[in-house]
């Protein structure tokens, strides 16, 4: 049997999920709290048990989200990941919440402040990461130098563009599973050294 933390984490967790999934397909801004219990079918109050305001959970999702997305490309990072590495994990983990993602890309700006800053955070990891892994490919001459901002604003408008027109690349499907190599090697192709 369950003790009454264990249960109170279960259904915290369901929360979350529940609300991810509907975020995903109906949107961020526009899925309230009450859809989100319906959905988990829990009383409503029992969100605001978990979640004292709805931007609460909304940054709750969007942490879980960026965790696993994040852990996906520190755990490459690691294994001492060049470019193309932290591309790929960058693009697996995107792709396991891609719906999600695209309504966090095309909402951003009407998101509550806290669940932009955690956005930011994603976004300055992965110029982090790819900055550091460029920075050593440069230095051994297979890629020419390319300013960080560029670096990072070509690879993150590419997938944006991608995710968030996913209805025309992947119809039905994931752009970044169905596009993500070629993604990969048209990004890799403008940073090769050239003669």
């Amino acid at each position: 049997m369950a003790t009454r933390q264990q249960q109170k984490e279960r259904t915290r967790r369901k929360l979350v999920a529940v609300a991810r999934e509907l975020f995903a397909e109906q949107g961020i801004t526009t899925t309230r709290t009450v859809d989100v219990a319906k959905r988990a079918r829990v009383a409503h109050g029992t969100v605001f048990t978990h979640f004292p305001t709805r931007d609460d959970l909304v940054s709750a999702v969007l942490e879980e989200v960026v965790e696993q997305i994040v852990l996906r490309i520190h755990e490459r990072v690691e294994a001492g990941a060049g470019i193309r590495e932290v591309l790929q994990a960058h693009v697996q983990g995107l792709a396991e919440h891609e719906a999600f993602y695209a309504r966090l890309v095309m909402e951003g700006p009407q998101l509550p402040p806290q669940a932009r800053t955690t956005l930011t955070g994603i976004q300055s990891v992965i110029s982090f990461h790819l900055h550091h892994a460029a920075e050593r490919e440069r230095a051994e001459g297979h890629i020419r130098p390319v300013p960080q901002h560029l670096l990072f604003n070509t690879w993150i408008g590419l997938v944006h563009h991608y995710v968030c027109n996913r209805d025309q690349f992947a119809p039905g499907g994931s752009a970044l599973e169905r596009h993500g190599d070629d993604l990969i090697a048209h990004y890799l192709g403008l940073l090769v050294q050239t003669p």
